[in-house]
């Protein structure tokens, strides 16, 4: 009898738990770290770290493979005159960001991250220039690396590539990830089983109700990139679930 009376409770508290998770208020994701306002360069070690130290939700970074299948934290796929597909690791570690670090790597970057709890790392899987095939490969070695390094519980995916969405669920059923493009309904998204939506937040002004009807799904939303204060207050108004952003102090400052 007690054990399922504490069964039942410990079920309640979970019922209640996620119940509450869904009525909190939008929260802030850092767009490539917070850097904009802080001296870092973006997409860097230290973004990171600022974004961290800001308390952001999450902080969100861009990551390819070197034609060696070495994973590197950037947002283009050029650097410095530099295409990271087609360039091999030993070349891409002589690059020097604006502020002096050394190109990071993905392992470098998400052991920076899982020296903490609190802000989720999110990860996004860059669709290949090359063809589907790196994409995916990209994928498995990013899927890996999470996993080796034992950052499971902090990270989270984001893809524009919907094959690669799906091949993260496949590889980490338990993962949330969340598709970038804005070319799926809330329909879909649900029956391919992602956890979300992150899309432009003008794919969101022309589909009002993908909010209200992703929220009904039990599924999450966010928004990127948000940078002005009359925007940000229209999706905290509307009660997205995330908000990516350049301007997260910005962003802090409405939530308050």
């Amino acid at each position: 009898m007690k054990k399922n009376i504490l069964a039942f409770a410990v079920s309640l508290f979970c019922l209640i738990s996620i119940d509450g998770m869904s009525q909190n208020k939008t929260r802030v994701i850092a767009h490539r770290g917070a850097w904009k306002n802080t001296g870092a360069t973006e997409n860097s070690i230290a973004a990171l770290e600022h974004a961290i130290k800001l308390g952001c939700y999450g902080s969100e970074f861009d990551v390819h493979m070197s034609t060696d299948s070495v994973l590197f934290v950037n947002h283009d796929h050029i650097i410095q005159g530099t295409d990271i597909e087609k360039a091999t690791s030993q070349e891409l570690s002589q690059i020097k960001l604006a502020n002096g670090e050394t190109l990071p790597t993905l392992e470098a970057y998400l052991k920076t991250g899982g020296k903490q709890k609190n802000t989720r790392l999110i990860l996004e899987i860059k669709t290949s220039s090359i063809n589907k095939e790196r994409s995916l490969a990209l994928t498995t070695k990013c899927v890996e690396m999470v996993k080796k390094l034992k950052v499971e519980k902090i990270t989270d995916y984001i893809a524009f590539d919907f094959d690669v969405c799906l091949k993260v669920k496949q590889l980490a059923p338990k993962a949330h990830v969340e598709y970038l493009n804005g070319d799926k309904t809330p329909a879909e998204i649900l029956a391919a089983g992602l956890s979300g939506i992150d899309y432009h937040y003008s794919v969101y002004k022309k589909n009002e109700n993908y909010i209200e009807e992703m929220h009904k799904k039990k599924l999450t939303t966010n928004a990127w990139t948000v940078n002005d204060k009359s925007t940000m207050q229209w999706f905290i108004d509307k009660k997205v679930d995330f908000i990516t952003t350049n301007e997260p102090e910005q962003l802090f400052e409405l939530l308050k």
